[in-house]
């Protein structure tokens, strides 16, 4: 492998494999609020959210950690005013106090918050928030991805103003040197010292979130109830990407290590192979490698599609484990390509209804379908090109997919908005 592809996939894996504590929606718009009370000077005595509608979907049922069980937008911006670290970003309220949780909650029982869903906006991911305090006003805005801070201003002066633009991958790696054929070398050629550091917290911070998940007290305990069933290494598999999910979901304070922006797929990429990693007794640098082909083919397919969809990034992660198990049993690209696309072809209809304890659920199945389509690799077995959205080739196939999710769901995305907010809740 050349060494400048292989330098830009660690690039890659350096910029999309960082740590995040809680949902990465309800986390993005806590970050913007810490950097709002920071440009304000103080506490914002009243707020107005401007969302786009995937923000509005993915923040709506999912607790926000250290809020004792606080859901929403207004939990989020709380939380993030009150005991928000900006400078941490993804962990802006990884290290909230009892103190702090009296404090978040008494603010988000006082001070108004007017929330909009953004009409006009071409982001699928978009939050503006604006906070007045006496006299004062200042603004903060984030776009295409969970940090990407693209205005800020404090009564009329400007600190920050950079262009919205359409593209989710604004300001990050070029992701167009993504190819499986060059996914597999580079898993295969690249000094692991390069990727140990990166790869193993998540392998580590993945599986304490799992295990805890294991505990059963977190959602609706799919992970363990997957175990209650069997225990044989592919229901171990779904069962620990599920488990991961449950707590995550419900507001565990355990960070974890996402993928493409999103904490479970950064789990669901990860905890299958390792679990069949550890049940073939491999080396750890197998391991590692392994889970960095999930991690990569994962990205790969969500550059096509998007950040926030109607497209259930849990599909694209299932079928990245997959892959990355068939290469811990040093399958051929034939076979991988294979399992690849005939995942894609299976479950590809997967809607995102947004953030919240089912998402285990989703996971669950996405990893069986990955793990299925894996066994037919190996017999032989797959769909060809015409069958449906599948084309010759793996390639073909993900662009098929981005098409599917970026243009084909856009109206599907609104209609599911609208049957959410229209749900009555328990």
């Amino acid at each position: 492998m050349k060494p400048e592809t292989m330098n830009a996939y660690v690039a890659i894996l350096e910029e999309e494999l960082v740590l995040a504590t809680g949902c990465t929606e309800p986390i993005a718009i806590a970050y913007a609020a810490a950097k709002l009370r920071d440009t304000l000077g103080g506490a914002p005595e009243r707020i107005r959210a401007e969302v786009s509608g995937n923000i509005l979907k993915n923040v709506k049922s999912v607790v926000v950690p250290g809020t004792g069980g606080m859901k929403g937008i207004a939990a989020a911006i709380a939380a993030g005013v009150i005991a928000g670290d900006a400078e941490a970003e993804l962990q802006v309220i990884g290290k909230v106090t009892k103190s702090d949780l009296e404090a978040i909650r008494a603010y988000a029982d006082r001070i108004p918050v007017e929330v909009s869903c953004m009409e006009d906006t071409p982001c699928m991911l978009d939050i503006r928030l604006t906070g007045f305090a006496g006299d004062d006003t200042a603004v903060v805005r984030i776009a295409n991805n969970h940090t990407n801070v693209i205005h800020v201003e404090k009564n009329g002066e400007i600190f920050v103003d950079q262009p919205v633009v359409a593209s989710a991958e604004d300001h990050l790696q070029d992701k167009s040197v993504l190819n499986l054929a060059e996914i597999l070398e580079f898993a295969k050629e690249v000094p692991i010292e390069r990727i140990e550091a990166i790869v193993g917290r998540q392998v580590e911070c993945n599986s304490a979130i799992a295990a805890a998940g294991l505990s059963g007290k977190w959602g609706a305990a799919v992970g363990c109830t997957l175990l209650e069933f069997s225990n044989d290494i592919r229901t171990e598999a779904r069962a620990y990407a599920a488990a991961g999910s449950d707590a995550r979901m419900s507001g565990c304070e355990l960070p974890v290590v996402i993928v493409s922006g999103s904490g479970n797929q950064g789990i669901t990429a990860s905890m299958p192979v390792v679990r069949f990693a550890k049940s073939m007794n491999v080396s750890r640098e197998k391991m590692l490698r392994a889970v960095a082909v999930s991690d990569l083919i994962t990205i790969h397919q969500k550059t096509g599609i998007g950040r926030l969809s109607a497209f259930c990034g849990a599909v694209s992660a299932g079928i990245g484990a997959a892959a990355g198990i068939a290469y811990l049993y040093d399958e051929s690209y034939q076979i991988i390509a294979e399992t690849v696309t005939t995942a894609m072809g299976m479950i590809s209809g997967t809607v995102c209804d947004g953030a919240k304890p089912s998402c285990a659920a989703k996971i669950a199945a996405a990893v069986e379908a990955g793990l299925l389509s894996y066994s037919m690799a190996r017999k032989g077995r797959r769909f060809h090109g015409g069958d449906g959205i599948v084309t010759r080739g793996v390639e073909g196939t993900i662009r098929n997919i981005g098409i599917l999710a970026r243009e084909g769901m856009r109206e599907t995305d609104k209609v599911i908005l609208k049957i959410m907010l229209e749900c009555e809740d328990e």
